[in-house]
This record gives C-alpha cells, structure tokens and sequence, in this order.
C-alpha cells in the first residue's frame, strides 16, 4: 500500500507543479517567448525623451524603442495656435523614427505621419509633401524628407 501511494503522489506531484505554474487566461506576460529553452523572456523598451523650444512655444518627444517597433508620445504645446498630443506607433529605418501620430487637436482625433531622425542627443522632425490615405496623411516619399536642423529636439529628462 505504501509503494502504491508513493508511485501516485510521484506521478501527481510534477502535473500539480506543471498545473500552478500555467498562466491563466493565455494572459502574455513577456515579449518574447524562447521555444529552445522554454523561458520567458521580458522585453524592456529603450526610453528616450527629447524637448525643443522656438520662442515660447514647445515641442516634446518620448519614445519607447522595442527591437521591431517604437512607441511613443508627441506633444506640441503652441501660445496661439492649437495643441495637440498624442500617441506614436512607428519603426526605425537606420537612424530614423517613422511613425503614425495619433493626436486630439480642437477635439477631433486625427492620425498623421511623422518622422524624426535620432542622432545622439538630438531629435530633428522631417518634412515631406503628404498625402491624404486610407483617412491619415502620410509622406508621398518617406526618401524625400528634409530635416532642416530649426527645432532640435534634445535629450531631456522623461516625465
């Protein structure tokens, strides 16, 4: 009878274990999940934040860089014209941020492209002729941009 409750509790014991350690509800909880070896892998983003002032108005960047993605915030704070700030979801093509902006200005939701080339401490936003697609506006040519050095963005502390 012992044998027989030993032979049991052996064959329970590692299906409980197994049974505790599941993750309930398929609920992810790293970025990346490493089949070879069976761990999890939690994935933390690069965080970035760049500020940039003309006269008293403001512009303010924070990216969070991921190996295939950025996300973000992007805030214009202008004294007489309209605000906006909003959401970035992009990815990095060499050493520049390609992004769709998604912003409230005057109460309406809007999403635009933007692009921002990230050398060392400093943030430069590219211009482009856009168009309107598929209802945002996107660069006609992301290879066309020009990022004239008029409002550099530097590294600043995030909030």
């Amino acid at each position: 009878m012992k044998s027989l409750l030993q032979k049991i509790t052996s064959l329970a014991l590692p299906v409980f274990i197994l049974a505790c350690n599941t993750n309930p509800g398929g609920i992810a909880t790293s970025a990346t999940d490493n089949k070879e070896d069976g761990e999890m892998k939690v994935m933390i983003p690069t965080q970035a934040c760049y500020s940039g002032t003309i006269g008293k108005d403001t512009i303010f960047l924070k990216t969070e860089k991921f190996p295939n993605v950025v996300t973000g915030i992007l805030e214009y704070k202008f004294i007489e014209k309209d605000n906006s700030k909003g959401d970035l979801d992009g990815v990095m093509r060499g050493d520049t941020l390609i992004a769709d902006y998604t912003f409230t200005s005057e109460g309406a939701r809007s999403i635009r492209q933007v692009a921002f080339l990230l050398q060392g401490d400093v943030a430069i936003e590219g211009h482009g002729e856009l168009e309107e697609k598929e209802g945002k506006m996107v660069f006609k040519n992301t290879h066309a941009l020009k990022f004239d050095n008029t409002v550099p963005l530097r590294k600043t502390t995030c909030y």
